[in-house]
C-alpha cells in the first residue's frame, strides 16, 4: 500500500484470477481475497466493503470488484489495469469456445464435465459469503435477517430488490421511532 505496485502486477495478477475461476464473480471473491492479503496489497477488513460496493453497483460483480481493487491500488490506471486483466482470460475463452463449442455440445464429455463444475462453482460461491457473513453479522437478528433474506431468495424467488427495500424501510423506521422516542 505504501509502495509503488506496477500496473503489469496488477493486471497479472487479475488476470491469472480471470483465468482460473470458473463461476463468474461470486467464485472470485475468495481468490481475489487471498491474492489481495497474500501480497499485502490491501488489508482483510477493507475486502468487505470492496465485496459490498462491487454488489451495489451496476453491471458484472468480477468487473466491478476490479474496478474498486484496482482503483484502490493505484487510482484509475489501477483499475483500468486490473479490469483489462479480469475479463481478457474470460474474453479469450470465451471466443474460443464459440469456435469450437458447436462442434462438441452433444458430446456426452463435454456435457458431463460441465455437469460435475456445478457443485465446485457452488461450493467456491458459498464459501466466502459465509465467510463475510461470519465478520459481518455480529448479532442474532442480522443472522436471522440474513437467513432470512437467503431463504426468501432461494427457495421463494423474491426480486432481492424487495428485501433491500423492506430492510431499509424497516431500518428507516427503527432510527426514527429511536430518535421520536428521545
Amino acid at each position: 500500500m505504501d509502495r509503488k505496485i506496477s500496473l503489469w502486477q496488477i493486471f497479472g495478477v487479475f488476470a491469472k484470477i480471470g483465468a482460473f475461476t470458473i463461476g463468474g464473480g461470486y467464485a472470485m471473491i475468495p481468490i481475489i481475497q487471498d491474492e489481495m492479503i497474500r501480497l499485502k496489497w490491501i488489508p482483510e477488513e477493507e475486502l468487505p466493503d470492496i465485496v459490498a460496493l462491487s454488489q451495489s453497483a451496476p453491471g458484472v460483480l468480477a468487473v466491478n470488484i476490479s474496478i474498486f481493487a484496482g482503483y484502490r491500488l493505484r487510482g484509475v490506471k489501477g483499475s483500468i489495469a486490473a479490469t483489462l486483466g479480469s475479463i481478457t482470460p474470460s474474453f479469450c475463452i470465451i471466443l474460443g469456445i464459440a469456435l469450437f463449442f458447436t462442434a462438441f455440445k452433444d458430446n456426452p464429455w463435454v456435457v458431463k464435465a460441465f455437469r460435475g463444475i456445478r457443485p465446485v462453482v457452488i461450493a467456491l460461491i458459498a464459501v466466502p459469503m459465509l465467510q463475510m457473513a461470519r465478520k459481518s453479522c455480529k448479532t442474532w437478528w442480522a443472522w436471522c435477517l440474513s437467513a432470512g433474506a437467503l431463504c426468501l431468495v432461494a427457495f421463494l424467488n423474491v426480486s432481492p430488490i424487495y428485501i433491500i427495500l423492506c430492510v431499509l424501510a424497516v431500518g428507516f423506521a427503527v432510527t426514527y421511532y429511536k430518535q421520536w422516542k428521545r
